[in-house]
């Protein structure tokens, strides 16, 4: 049965991290040296403090120290967390979705054992895969009903080394994680097939460059991964075929719907505060509407998005459920990103010319909103790859 009722331990989970995030996140991300750089500082003490309430491991097996914590709860805790401070839901969000799937399904028991521990004693021990998950999927574009490029496109490339091992060249740009990551999944093109390895933050033969929001807007870190004959071993190869992310998780839905809600309830605020005409401003009518317009959306986003991660929860029922094949992520990738672009526009609108001021947070919310419209290759290859689908369309 399809059922968004979240049940109380979830509830409990949603309220700690909310406490949290009033307490030790809302009072940095709106201190003026996080709201007026272009390239404001990433909040590392903050982060670290997110983790030890178990935020970093919530998508890891109980019997590996994690939560075990299904994806609308990862949703919640995401939300939550970005209302503060989008960049700290986005470096918390990348390890842990990456977490379960590392540790629980992909590693060999060899490879468990050895960097397990590490992992759940270092509060600053995160986690990246070069190329981010949606580095191999190329643009549509004027491929639409494309056909399947017979050449590999893959960013990095492994050669057996005679003797044993692999040496790894290529390099992969913009990586969500790559600049604090310590350890990163890389997948490589064999001469085969395409296969996962392991490698360290500080692997000879690599070189992690971080990237600049100068030179373009990203959530939390991201940096670009260099790798010239860098040797990895037998034993660095992940389990053939265990290593397997959504194309897009609504996770990241999530972290944008955090953003928009902290813009509305921001616009909320001022608008009860703000007073014109002798009644605060939250009492005229074309406020209010807008306004209404704005609470409409969120709660249509996130239902879109909860759907989204309990067809992730649920597969089986979800195809009975639905009687179609469209990719739900997809879906609300789309429709969640314009309508909380939107909303966060139209939060600003109600503090004039202010909410473009940089020592405003408005700014911020817009900036972050509208990059979710282009995350990964962006809504029009999305959307094209939902007509694929109506068309019917196979490769041939």
């Amino acid at each position: 049965m399809y059922d968004l009722q979240i049940s109380e331990e979830q509830l409990a989970i949603r309220d700690t991290v909310r406490d949290f995030v009033a307490n030790e996140i809302t009072p940095v991300a709106l201190l003026p040296k996080r709201l007026e750089p272009f390239d404001p500082p990433l909040p590392t003490a903050e982060i670290e403090k997110a983790a030890e309430l178990g935020l970093r491991t919530l998508s890891l097996s109980e019997e590996s120290g994690g939560a075990n914590s299904d994806s609308l709860t990862r949703c919640i805790v995401a939300e939550e967390l970005a209302s503060g401070d989008a960049d700290i839901a986005a470096v918390l969000a990348e390890t842990s979705e990456l977490a379960g799937p590392l540790f629980d399904r992909a590693m060999t028991t060899e490879q468990r054992n050895l960097i397990l521990p590490k992992f759940i004693e270092n509060n600053d021990f995160h986690l990246a895969v070069a190329p981010s998950r949606m580095a191999n999927h190329s643009a549509i574009g004027n491929s639409y009903h494309r056909h399947k490029e017979k050449k590999s496109d893959m960013a990095f490339k492994a050669t057996a080394k005679e003797g044993g091992g692999w040496l790894l060249n290529g390099i992969g740009t913009r990586v969500s994680n790559a600049s604090i990551a310590k350890l990163f999944v890389v997948e490589a093109q064999t001469e085969s097939s395409s296969s996962f390895f392991l490698i360290s933050n500080d692997q000879p033969g690599s070189k992690i460059a971080e990237v600049s929001r100068d030179g373009g807007w990203y959530l939390g870190s991201c940096g670009d991964v260099l790798l010239k004959d860098c040797f990895v071993s037998e034993e660095s190869k992940l389990n053939s075929g265990s290593f397997d992310l959504p194309e897009h998780s609504p996770i990241y839905n999530a972290i944008n719907l955090g953003v928009a809600r902290a813009a509305f309830e921001a616009a909320v605020e001022y608008a009860k505060l703000r007073i014109q005409g002798g009644r605060p401003i939250i009492e005229h009518q074309a406020i209010g509407e807008k306004l209404a317009e704005i609470a409409i959306s969120l709660e249509v986003a996130r239902g879109t998005i909860w759907r989204a991660a309990w067809c992730l929860d649920n597969p089986d029922k979800a195809v009975a459920y639905s009687g179609d094949n469209l990719p739900i992520n997809t879906v609300a990738q789309v429709s969640s990103s314009e309508m909380l672009y939107k909303a966060a526009k139209d939060s600003a609108e109600c503090f004039g010319a202010m909410g473009v001021m940089r020592d405003m947070p408005m700014q911020k919310y817009i900036h972050q909103t509208r990059m979710f419209l282009h995350t990964g290759n962006g809504n029009a290859d999305a959307r094209l790859k939902i007509a694929e689908l109506i068309a019917d369309f196979h490769d041939g």
